[in-house]
Formats: structure tokens, sequence, C-alpha cells
């Protein structure tokens, strides 16, 4: 087990190999398709984004959260399928210098590469165990691009032990998620 805190350093997530299971404190940003398609929109048009996703982790999550007091209050906080973010999330890693996407049900190839490349990781956390994540949270820091709805907005959450993440793609090349695939078309004579 591992403790990690944001912004996470090329080094730390070097050192990470799948199967360890990592908590990880200080900043998350939230960001689903749209939040994705935005900010490479953004990118691709030169201009900046509205927080720094350098040596950051970005949650494929979907807050339900409410204004309370002037503040947000997070009552849902569990991640959403990653495999939808696939045809962008190698981009969206070299283009904002991400060092960890945290989701579930895994990502693939290009998200593999661009890991290896880059020096990200893909963590998973457990499906609907959103109970668990709300626990994490601290306080909301931000939120951006709200016209898109609350699950799809950019939503800058300050965590502490977030987890547990399961490291699924390292940066060495490790991929648990193809592995388990490769051994049951084995198992299936394929």
């Amino acid at each position: 087990m591992r403790s990690l805190r944001t912004p996470l350093s090329e080094e730390d997530v070097r050192s990470l190999r799948a199967g360890d299971v990592v908590y990880l404190s200080g900043v998350v940003v939230t960001a689903r398709d749209q939040a994705h398609r935005r900010a490479l929109e953004i990118a691709r048009s030169g201009r900046s984004l509205p927080v720094d996703l350098r040596g950051g982790a970005v949650y494929h999550c979907g807050p339900i959260a409410r204004r309370e007091g002037g503040e947000w209050r997070v009552y849902g906080f569990g991640p959403t399928t990653s495999a939808r973010m696939e045809p962008v999330e190698a981009e969206f890693i070299e283009r904002f210098g991400v060092r960890m996407v945290i989701g579930k049900g895994g990502m693939f190839e290009r998200t593999e590469e661009a890991a290896r490349r880059f020096g990200a990781v893909y963590a998973a956390f457990p499906g609907g165990a959103s109970v668990l994540a709300v626990k994490s949270v601290r306080r909301v820091l931000e939120v951006h691009w709200l016209d898109l709805g609350m699950p799809e907005a950019m939503w800058v959450v300050e965590v502490e032990d977030l987890g547990p993440l399961v490291v699924a793609i390292d940066a060495h090349g490790r991929n648990l998620y193809r592995e388990v695939m490769d051994r049951a078309r084995r198992a299936a004579g394929l």
C-alpha cells in the first residue's frame, strides 16, 4: 500500500507497479466525456484551461453535489466507466501532463502507451463504492463548465486518502485488464 499526494512527480508514478494499492490525497480534478472534449478543444486552440493539470490526478467521475451555505457539499463521488474516454485519454495525458487517471472498468492500448511514454498510471476505484469516495472529500475548491451539467462539469476537489485505488495500468507497460482478457481468451481456446 502507498500513500501519495498531488502534485505527483514522474518518479512517484514510475515507482508504482500494476497491482499496487494507492491512497491519494491532495487535489483531484473530475472530467468525464464532455469535459475531456472541451479541455482538448481549448488546448488545441492555444488557450489555457482554468486549472493546471500537470502532475495531477484526473478522476472519471460525475459528482452529485449541492450548494449549502455558499459552498458545495458532495453527496456522490463514485467513478464512471473509463473506456468511454479511451479515444482521447492519450492526448489528454500528453497535453496536460496528467500523472494519474482514476476510474472504473479499465482502459486500453492508446492509454497504456501514453502512460508508458509520459509517466502516468491508470488506477481503478471500486464501482459501487461512492459512499467510500465521498468520505475522502474535504472540500470543493472550484467548479468549471457547469453549463455542461453537474456530472460533466470539471470539479476541482481536495481529497484525503481517496482509495483504495488499484494501479491497473502502470508506466512500464503492464495493463491488468489486458492480462485478464488475454488469460480468458487462452482458457477459452481463442
